[in-house]
């Protein structure tokens, strides 16, 4: 991966995580966050996500790996995908902000 590339996804995580570690770590210790998503091994994909996203957020932009960067890609494109996606009403208690919180992203930010 060449690092104009690597750049365009940087930047284009940190425009959709928009959710810090720690508030991300403790928004992912909340039934509400595992209540969401589809899960073979008891976890869902997204909260398996948010984990490495405060993995991927709490490292120096130099020392991610392309494993992480691949991570992110996927983030962002979930991200999207999710977004062209909201339901009308209320969506503050809606498993369609939980399910994008679980990907870093609050859309009622």
């Amino acid at each position: 991966m060449d690092a104009d590339k690597k750049d365009d996804i940087y930047s284009d995580f940190y425009d959709c995580v928009n959710m810090q570690p720690k508030e991300l770590e403790e928004w992912l210790d909340t039934e509400e966050s595992k209540s969401v998503g589809d899960s073979d091994s008891g976890e869902s994909t997204g909260h398996k996500s948010g984990r490495r996203i405060v993995e991927i957020k709490n490292t120096k932009k130099a020392d991610l790996t392309d494993s992480q960067y691949e991570h992110m890609q996927k983030v962002v494109g979930y991200v999207h995908r999710h977004l062209a996606q909201e339901p009308s009403g209320d969506i503050e208690d809606s498993d369609w902000r939980y399910s994008l919180m679980n990907w870093g992203h609050d859309p009622l930010k």
